[in-house]
């Protein structure tokens, strides 16, 4: 009996679930009965028969796994060696299967690798099965995270309903783990019993998988890898084989839409103009559509409503009600987020896709109603008349609505869910790019820093309303695991549940926002409204979070290179930069958190509507719960920012003191540089004082020969008085001359060193004296002061610099029995502009001075005084100094007195 079973099920890759479409709903009831009698039949044959097995899913009977016990070995390996698969499963789970076990494997052994298969991967592999036709499922475009931003690629969500149930069947291994942006990620692995399954696989389906995830014409594996810079994903192998994706590639349809704001958030103002008569263009249009759609769920009357929470305050409403002109008499116009960078230019040159924007109403602190009109170009044959409601308000939230006229060649009515879905990615897109133009750009640096830089790419929350939804089922019956789900989960993200709200209405929540079907559902905007506000702040949250505990890590990153300064010269710039951008986005997300908690303490929680209906929905949505979670969350936000400014805090000392230590290590660099300097400087005068007694003995040697030459080859020793010393001591005697020779060498070197060492010595007393003045100059009388000089002015440098020409002059005192007779060196650096004595400098030797009449520096100071008040050279009057300095300034006069007295004893 069981062999017979087995023969009758339906061939492998049949559906195991007939999909409903809108036309079956009229099959007549008798039709209906018959099918459900032979439903029954062959239920009580499958009991009959003992197979407790069958049946179990509506996904295609995936309980039916062929494990029995009982089945013979044998036909197991005929089986698995033919072309058709023997597994229970459809022939996509099959092949999806099979997919993630060439992939991964579990670790035999200790020292063995676990390898497992994210699912972001899978979800390109699915792609790239469904382009090659090796998987039959639909796809459509969905926000996803890619490492820091967000982005739009094709994804399967019939693809990710059947990894769901292999995890759910055990037949893959499932692991979470967070990545470093704080995202969660999920990944697969074939688990034992998927291993025990694929034995019954058929070579038609692992060839077809192999056509796929194999480089052609080898058995190397393809692996997914993302490129940030050209934001594709890439299918390469070991060998080098490259072949770009198309996952990325959304597709665009014809559509017409018209502007849309609901009629809670209006204050006055026109209504909205409409698009209806337009609806036909579409249809004369196309779409980019590659793939054969299934379409299940079908809408009438859709309106789009479109969230996000912007950083706003009433600065911002009036700043953006000015950007748009709606206090001008002209209001509106076009817009662009370009910034000119040449106001006194005459043309303006932009690339094409700006916004016309038509003001509906306004108050100037707290909201702004207008509506827009897209131009931004599209594919060639597709056909776009995109309009939208855009409602800005001083909390933050804004809301960007359109009516849906019509899609491809469906007006109003029979909106397909896999045309909707392509329809809200240029929703997300085109609504970003409008709102970036009219906010300022503090507000989108804000944003870029919540998003990591990537903010155009940003989330946002959907409302779809439409007044029918067909096919008309429960609630429950949408949830069924199945294709209705999945359907939802298109424009939905990851359903979370559905609720009946009326007889004929119905609520169906999802990860990227709610739908609301059935003749009542407009009259809760005010209800969904407050409900998307709360949802747009949450969404809002998350990313704040995110971002704050990343901004953690890279102060993590900058105290770790602080840590090992020392090490990398290149690690100081660094460091100072890292911590200036940090001080900066700490200061920004400081900001952000006070326009949150100021948006969750103005809004305000509507009231429960009065009939059932409405009770039902206010119950469903939540909304004052949502509010107490979100002042929670903003509350538990303020200790987290608090404790990161004082981790900053921590960090800013240790950057001081790295500066310090790089301070201090200039400094000591400095002295070593300048000790360097000191010690080349000693070498020059020793070696300027060797050559000068160098130069001195080539004089001596240059007029002995002189007297040489004009003498010819007379010599002293040949003379009569000389022969009676020469002959006796220097020609009898043996070596006399030699020793003779060497006395004088020694004689004559001890005193060459002597003076060397001597003029070493009084090179080294010299005294250097700076001081800054910056006192007011009697120009004329400074001009004759230095007349007076005469040719004792050494040099004179004049210095331009901007306004002001800096001058230097220095000249060597003429009369040294002033100074304690050594001459000082003086130089005067004042600025001829302004007419003030900036600073003076004296360099003087007290070694080559008399001893007893040699200068110090504060008779030296002194004495410079002395003469310049002579000379008159001042415009004011001297500063007034204590008491302590006259007494002072009257000893060091008096001791330049008794100098002056010696100098003139000396003199006579």
């Amino acid at each position: 009996v069981l062999r017979l079973l087995v023969a009758a099920r339906p061939p492998a890759g049949a559906p195991a679930m007939k999909k409903v479409l809108p036309e079956d709903e009229g099959r007549d009831e008798e039709a209906e009965d018959e099918e459900d009698e032979e439903a029954a039949d062959e239920e009580d044959d499958e009991e009959a028969a003992g197979d407790a097995k069958g049946g179990g899913n509506k996904k295609g009977g995936a309980d039916v796994l062929g494990l029995d016990a009982d089945s013979d070995s044998d036909d197991d390996d005929s089986e698995s060696a033919g072309s058709a698969s023997n597994t229970g499963l459809t022939e996509a789970q099959n092949r999806l299967l099979y997919l993630i076990s060439l992939y991964t494997h579990a670790a035999r052994t200790e020292d063995e690798k676990e390898e497992w298969i994210r699912k972001q991967a899978v979800q390109v592999l699915i792609y790239e099965g469904i382009v090659l036709q090796v998987l039959d499922y639909d796809y459509a475009p969905s926000s996803e995270m890619i490492g820091l931003r967000r982005a739009y690629f094709n994804v399967s969500q019939e693809g990710k309903s059947d990894l769901d149930f292999l995890r759910e069947e055990e037949l893959l291994n499932g692991l979470k783990l967070s990545s470093k942006e704080y995202q969660p990620i999920t990944c697969y692995q074939i688990s034992e019993k998927g291993e025990e399954v694929l034995k019954k696989l058929g070579k038609q389906d692992r060839e077809a998988v192999h056509e796929m995830v194999y480089e052609p014409g080898t058995r190397e594996l393809l692996k997914v890898t993302w490129d940030e810079g050209d934001e594709v994903f890439y299918l390469v192998s070991a060998t080098g084989y490259r072949r770009k994706s198309t996952v990325m590639n959304t597709e665009d349809v014809s559509y017409v839409s018209s502007a849309y704001i609901p009629q809670c958030l209006r204050h006055g103002g026109r209504p909205t103009l409409s698009n209806a008569h337009r609806a036909h263009e579409c249809g004369q249009g196309d779409s980019a559509i590659r793939d054969e759609l299934d379409e299940v769920i079908t809408l009438n009357s859709v309106s789009v409503i479109v969230s996000e929470f912007i950083p706003f305050g009433t600065n911002n409403i009036v700043q953006l009600n000015n950007n748009i002109g709606s206090t001008e008499r002209v209001q509106g116009g076009f817009f662009t987020a370009n910034i000119d960078k040449d106001t006194s230019g005459t043309k303006l040159e932009l690339n094409p896709g700006l916004t016309s924007i038509s003001i509906l109403d306004y108050t100037l602190a707290d909201h702004a109603n207008f509506e827009a009109n897209i131009h931004y170009p599209t594919q060639e044959g597709v056909v776009q008349v995109e309009t939208f409601g855009i409602s800005c308000n001083s909390d933050g939230t804004l809301f960007y609505g359109m009516q849906v006229e019509a899609v491809l060649d469906r007006i109003k009515d029979n909106i397909s869910l896999d045309h909707l879905a392509r329809l809200l990615v240029d929703v997300h897109v085109d609504s970003s790019k409008i709102i970036d133009s009219v906010i300022s750009s503090h507000q989108r640096k804000l944003m870029d820093l919540v998003y990591n830089g990537y903010a155009r790419y940003r989330d946002k929350v959907n409302l779809i309303v439409a007044n029918e939804i067909t096919p008309h089922l429960t609630a429950e019956e949408y949830m069924d695991q199945g294709e209705y789900e999945n359907e939802l989960k298109q424009v939905l993200g990851d359903t979370r549940a559905a609720y009946d709200i009326s007889e004929h209405d119905a609520l169906v929540f999802g990860a990227h926002g709610l739908l609301v079907a059935g003749p009542n559902s407009r009259h809760h905007e005010p209800l969904l409204c407050a409900y998307l506000q709360f949802q747009s702040t949450d969404l809002f949250l998350q990313n704040f979070f995110n971002r704050l505990y990343m901004l953690l890590d890279e102060m993590k990153e900058l105290r770790a290179e602080i840590d090992v300064a020392d090490s990398n010269p290149r690690a100081f710039d660094w460091c100072i930069k890292e911590h200036t951008k940090l001080t900066e986005q700490v200061i920004m997300l400081e900001e952000i958190l006070g326009f949150i908690r100021e948006s969750l303490n103005e809004v305000v929680v509507p009231p429960q509507p009065p009939e059932q209906s409405g009770r039902s929905l206010y119950e469903r949505l939540q909304v004052a719960d949502m509010k107490d979670q979100l002042m929670r969350r903003s509350a538990d936000l303020v200790k987290s920012v608090s404790a990161t400014r004082r981790h900053l805090e921590l960090l800013s000392g240790m950057v001081q003191d790295l500066r310090e230590k790089k301070s201090m290590s200039i400094n000591e660099s400095t002295q070593a540089y300048t000790r360097q300097l000191c010690d080349l400087q000693n070498h020059s005068e020793k070696s300027s004082k060797a050559l000068e007694i160098i130069q001195i003995l080539l004089a001596g040697t240059l007029a002995f020969d002189t007297l040489d030459r004009l003498t010819g080859q007379w010599s002293v020793v040949n003379t009569s008085w000389m022969r009676v010393l020469v002959e006796p001591l220097m020609k009898n005697t043996p070596f006399m001359w030699f020793i003779l020779n060497g006395l004088a060498f020694v004689a004559f070197g001890t005193l060459c060193r002597r003076a060397f060492r001597a003029m070493t010595f009084n090179a080294q007393g010299v005294i250097t004296l700076k001081e800054t003045v910056n006192r007011k100059l009697d120009m004329q009388n400074l001009n004759k002061y230095l007349l007076r000089k005469g040719n004792a002015i050494t040099t004179e440098e004049h210095v331009t610099a901007q306004s002001n020409e800096l001058v230097s002059v220095s000249w060597i005192e003429p009369d040294k029995r002033e100074w304690g007779y050594f001459s000082p060196r003086i130089t005067l650096h004042y600025d001829l502009t302004t007419g003030y004595l900036l600073s003076l400098e004296i360099q003087y030797n007290r070694r080559l001075a008399k001893r007893n009449l040699a200068f110090n520096a504060d008779e030296l100071r002194d004495r410079l005084r002395e003469d310049l008040n002579a000379g008159k050279i001042w415009a004011d009057s001297p500063p007034d100094d204590g008491d302590g300095d006259k007494k002072e300034s009257e000893r060091k006069k008096e001791k330049n007195k008794t100098a002056k007295k010696g100098s003139d004893e000396a003199k006579k």
